[in-house]
C-alpha cells in the first residue's frame, strides 16, 4: 500500500477509535492484537491485512470502507 494511503488509514483508525472512546489497549484487545500492533498501524509503520482492517472496522462498529475515506 502507498505510505500516504498508509498514514491516511491511521490516521483515520486513530481519529474513529478516539471518538468512540477507545483506547489503543482496547482496541487491541479486541482485535486480538497487541497495543503496540495498534499503534504501528496508527502511525503508519507497518502494511496492514485485509483481514486486520476488517476485524478493526468490526471493533470500532463501522463499515470497513469508512476506513478509506479520505
Amino acid at each position: 500500500m502507498n505510505k500516504n494511503y498508509q498514514k491516511k488509514l491511521g490516521k483515520n483508525i486513530r481519529d474513529i477509535r478516539k471518538y468512540k472512546g477507545l483506547s489503543q489497549e482496547k482496541l487491541a484487545e479486541l482485535v486480538n492484537k497487541t497495543r503496540n500492533y495498534i499503534g504501528m498501524v496508527e502511525r503508519a509503520e507497518i502494511n496492514v491485512p485485509v483481514s486486520v482492517i476488517f476485524d478493526i472496522a468490526k471493533a470500532l462498529n463501522i463499515h470497513p470502507k469508512e476506513l478509506f475515506e479520505f
